[in-house]
């Protein structure tokens, strides 16, 4: 698919040629044509550093409303498979009566756990692109190195399932203005979330758990991981602890966890 720059980006554009064409015209417009570029500048680094921001571009924060209306969320799980980890979380969806989890995996994870992989598969669950090695600068990467990190994701990935991704999400959901051509380019679609819990900070339990579960609507994307992920008290992975409780609580409020893909279809 072709891209279309946001409208932000296309300000941006434009207030870089006109700073440019003032600074040329008038040598003394200069500190204000360099000033107006720096608070450009300024803006696309807090944009970028926001994951749940659309100002560069594309990105699912929430399912459509006919998903809503199906009272359908979506559990996404990032930072896996992790081998010790994400067969027990496996087990729990299946235990919750089936719902199923969007896998955000880095690709030498999956390169690394092939048979995890299709599993997770086989149970219904989709795997996409969390980039190839979770790159703690990605959003700092060029284009290129942007695109190299994707396609070898892409690659790992579809090399263990059969399927390449459809979704991709960055590192902690961060990103600069090179990320959203290169995804258009890749026919790849953004998608941040709804909430989040911060269990790879935070390993009490019940604050993750609250941090999903209050005010939980149809509609919602959450986050959780199954890769590093902080330790409970028991010294579990607090995943293993909350998620129990998390998917009770989307019982109670009549709610059904699809992937990102089923929560598209109209």
């Amino acid at each position: 698919m072709g891209w279309r720059p946001s409208a932000t980006l296309q300000a941006s554009f434009a207030v870089h040629v006109g700073a440019g064409v003032a600074a040329l015209a008038a040598p003394a417009l200069w500190p204000y044509a360099l000033a107006a570029v720096a608070a450009n500048q300024a803006l696309l680094t807090t944009a970028g550093l926001l994951p749940r921001s659309t100002l560069l571009g594309p990105n699912l924060t929430r399912l459509p409303a006919a998903a809503a209306m199906r009272r359908e969320i979506a559990l996404t799980i990032d930072d896996g498979p992790d081998p010790e980890v994400t067969p027990q979380v496996l087990d729990l969806l299946d235990l919750a009566g089936g719902m199923k989890a969007t896998f955000f995996c880095i690709g030498e994870r999956v390169a690394a756990h092939p048979v995890l992989a299709r599993e997770m598969v086989a149970r219904g669950h989709a795997i996409e692109n969390h980039s190839q090695r979770h790159l703690t600068m990605f959003a700092a990467r060029g284009p290129g190195g942007m695109r190299r990190e994707i396609v070898e994701a892409q690659h790992s990935i579809a090399g263990a399932v059969g399927r390449a991704p459809r979704w991709f999400r960055p590192t902690a959901g961060l990103r600069n203005p090179f990320l959203d051509p290169v995804l258009a380019g890749l026919d790849l679609r953004l998608a941040s979330w709804t909430r989040r819990p911060f269990d790879t900070r935070c390993g009490d339990v019940d604050t993750v758990h609250a941090r999903l579960a209050r005010d939980l609507a149809a509609g919602d994307i959450l986050l959780m991981h199954d890769g590093h992920a902080a330790r409970a008290a028991s010294g579990k992975p607090v995943i293993l602890e909350a998620l129990p409780r998390l998917l009770a609580r989307v019982r109670e409020c009549a709610l059904h966890s699809v992937t990102l893909d089923d929560a598209l279809v109209p």
